[in-house]
């Protein structure tokens, strides 16, 4: 089992949070609606070849980002609940051996609710794991099977019922703005859903992804989805009943109760360095002053063959210009309800930002300044790639 060594909440020599990201590109079968890098192997996984992959493109890592001290990781996918708990034990096993973990961190993994898989929660929490997020995605079976998912509502509610017994902390997704849903109905979903959440909830309003099935569908005038004033009564709705029930949103898609808010995806939006190992897996990694945009293969079986023959999978390693990093945390910290610290910023980018073009998305009421905080207001999130694309200008 995973043994943590004590250490504060954040590294002496750097002084902020790290994470590290384990993708496992796997799935039993593709959403129709999803572009995630994600995987099916009818013929089955040689776990064990894997392992030894992970393990080798994390030692890569450790030698790309020494000293640091890990205060989350986030097994993502792909479905990690594929993963034998084995597996999952010896590579938190090597992120403890390579660098410093942090007594409190946060680990995570994604599970997938049904009966098979919600058999290894126990084995996960054995290994180390003390967070689960569940992709649940809807309540009703007609739902779950138009979007493709191999679990009916009966299994997502028992294997929540399990993970509340193995974990201290857990999530779940659900999917709104379906095909054929009204608001009235997803009221009555989200309100349903609240009153057996945990601490925290991911709400994501469907999107038609390029290259998906469900863009196929949409394309061919197949697939009818909520949009315009429906769906953005949906999404205020959503802000409403979490907010009532002591989850309100910080950030645009994702509800805590406060203090439970996922520490790994904040280190995303709050714009920390983290390691990503697995194929497709992305890091950020600040060395000698400059950050670094760093990724993996993304098909599986070619991620493998490269860590196999070099000691990682990286296909591109490249340095981030000051503009380009102020722009990308923008771009996260924006989304969050705290907003973004001007100071950060202007250390990203060496200037300070526009102070004509804040004062006039003030004016507009979409964008508030709290001492050295910028924040998008509700007003503001409603239209936040404008917000982003004006404050980068």
């Amino acid at each position: 089992m995973l043994k943590p060594t004590t250490k504060t909440q954040s590294d002496a020599k750097y002084g902020e949070p790290f994470g590290v990201y384990v993708h496992w590109p796997f799935c039993a079968a593709k959403c129709p609606y999803c572009d995630f890098n994600s995987h099916v192997r009818h013929g089955g996984i040689d776990q064990d070849r894997f392992l030894a992959a992970y393990l080798k493109e994390l030692a890569h890592f450790a030698a790309l980002a020494p000293g640091r001290t890990v205060t989350s990781i986030f097994f993502g996918g792909g479905t990690p609940s594929l993963m034998a708990p084995r597996v999952t034990g010896a590579i938190l096993d090597a992120i403890a051996k390579y660098w410093t973990l942090d007594e409190a961190a946060e680990i995570t993994l994604e599970a997938n609710p049904t009966s098979v898989e919600a058999e290894n929660f126990r084995g996960y929490a054995a290994a180390g794991v003390n967070r689960l997020s569940l992709g649940v995605q809807a309540l009703d079976d007609a739902s779950l099977k138009s979007l493709g998912r191999m679990h009916t509502a009966e299994e997502a509610l028992a294997a929540f019922a399990l993970a509340r017994e193995c974990f201290d902390r857990i999530s779940f997704d659900l999917i709104y703005a379906r095909e054929g849903q009204s608001l009235d109905a997803w009221r009555e979903e989200l309100s349903r859903a609240l009153t057996f959440a945990a601490d925290h909830l991911s709400l994501y309003q469907l999107t038609i992804e390029d290259g998906t099935p469900f863009a196929a569908l949409h394309e061919a005038g197949r697939l009818h989805v909520p949009e315009g004033e429906t769906a953005r009564a949906m999404y205020l709705a959503t802000q409403e009943l979490c907010e009532a029930a002591g989850l309100p949103a910080y950030e645009v898609s994702n509800h805590a109760v406060p203090g439970a808010e996922s520490r790994h995806n904040l280190v995303y939006w709050r714009g920390h360095d983290y390691a990503g190992v697995g194929a497709g897996a992305h890091a950020r990694i600040t060395a000698d002053g400059t950050k670094r945009a760093l990724s993996t293969l993304r098909l599986p079986e070619d991620w493998l063959g490269q860590v196999e023959a070099r000691g990682h999978g990286l296909v591109s390693d490249e340095p981030l210009s000051a503009r380009e990093a102020a722009e990308e945390y923008l771009l996260m910290a924006l989304r969050l309800a705290e907003g973004m610290d001007v100071s950060r910023f202007e250390d990203f980018a060496g200037e300070p930002l526009d102070e004509t073009r804040i004062d006039a998305l003030a004016a507009e009421g979409l964008l508030v300044r709290n001492g050295t905080r910028l924040t998008a207001t509700p007003a503001g999130r409603l239209v936040l790639e404008r917000l982003i694309l004006e404050l980068a200008a």
